[in-house]
């Protein structure tokens, strides 16, 4: 398939850019940036220059493919921009504009998105379907309703001619060169000399490494049946205070708590992240796909050493 890829450069993208090359797949790949441009050229793939604010180039490129897999999404603008339904929007209508091309095709459009959290259980590939209207949530949530409302929006065009489907990630991506969560936990404990973990440390993450996930959206694109919801999770659940003591081994500082009330002064804006109990299963997923993650789990990525490298 000729496959275009927004998000191509990114912490994800990078690594399902050559997993669907070794599929035989040809790779058209979105860059903003004049750097984002030159590695994807230099990766071979095809560039189309643009951002997610572009609707028209988005509309074109997916015209132009026989499957989108989108990946590109605004974090520095949600998280340390403070503006997560601003960037939430802004995806939402770049989704849209793609969806238009691909309408009455048949041709696959994946997208990602999170794993839910299910209160008191490990939430599966069925949870997370219930929309809440959006001014019946506080605003603090109104980014988050918003993503979930674009990742049923997807599964909906089944309806509308397009092979749609929705890979969700779990918290963490892991592996070397990761400036994600785990970094940010990292970066935090060598600047506060604590490796610390919310409350009692028994709230829980998913996670995959990179690598893993990646394989997952090549599968979505090749044979997902249209309006199905995956998710790419190999630890259905990491405690928070195991992480917390594995960072703290590495810098050689002590592990401690740190209540729900300093959390945010602890943490900066990944507390939010941290107060919820949020493991999530991959069993449906893998019966249907054949998945089956092959690369180190969290806790021994972690014991690695990668991630302790530099400041």
């Amino acid at each position: 398939m000729r496959v275009f890829v927004t998000g191509a450069s990114g912490w994800i993208g990078s690594a399902v850019v050559p997993d669907l090359i070794d599929g035989g797949h040809q790779v058209v790949g979105l860059a903003r940036s004049d750097a984002s441009a030159d590695a994807l050229t230099a990766a071979g793939l095809e560039v189309v220059r643009g951002g997610l604010e572009d609707l028209d180039v988005l509309r074109a490129a997916a015209a132009a493919a026989d499957g989108v897999i989108h990946l590109a999404f605004d974090h520095g603008l949600a998280f340390q921009g403070g503006d997560f339904k601003g960037a939430a929007d802004m995806d939402r209508a770049s989704v849209e504009a793609m969806a238009q091309a691909l309408t009455g095709t048949g041709k696959a459009f994946v997208l990602t998105s999170g794993t839910p959290v299910a209160a008191g259980r490990t939430a599966t590939e069925n949870d997370g379907h219930d929309v809440p209207p959006i001014d019946a949530v506080p605003p603090e949530a109104a980014g988050a309703v918003t993503r979930m409302a674009t990742a049923e929006y997807v599964r909906a065009l089944a309806g509308e001619g397009v092979r749609s489907s929705v890979v969700r990630l779990p918290r963490t991506n892991h592996g070397d060169g990761d400036k994600g969560f785990v970094a940010h936990l990292v970066g935090t404990a060598r600047d506060k000399g604590v490796a610390g973990y919310y409350g009692d440390g028994t709230n829980r993450w998913p996670a995959v490494h990179r690598l893993d996930s990646a394989r997952m959206f090549r599968l979505a694109l090749e044979k997902a049946p249209a309006g199905t919801t995956l998710h790419a999770v190999a630890d259905e659940g990491v405690a928070l205070r195991d992480i917390a003591e594995v960072i703290g081994r590495h810098l050689n500082v002590p592990t401690a708590a740190v209540a729900p009330e300093d959390a945010g002064e602890h943490f900066g804006w990944l507390a939010p992240v941290l107060a919820a109990d949020q493991p999530a299963s991959s069993t449906l997923s893998r019966e249907l796909t054949g998945w089956e993650p092959a690369r180190a789990n969290l806790l021994d990525d972690l014991g690695q050493g990668h991630y302790f490298h530099s400041a």
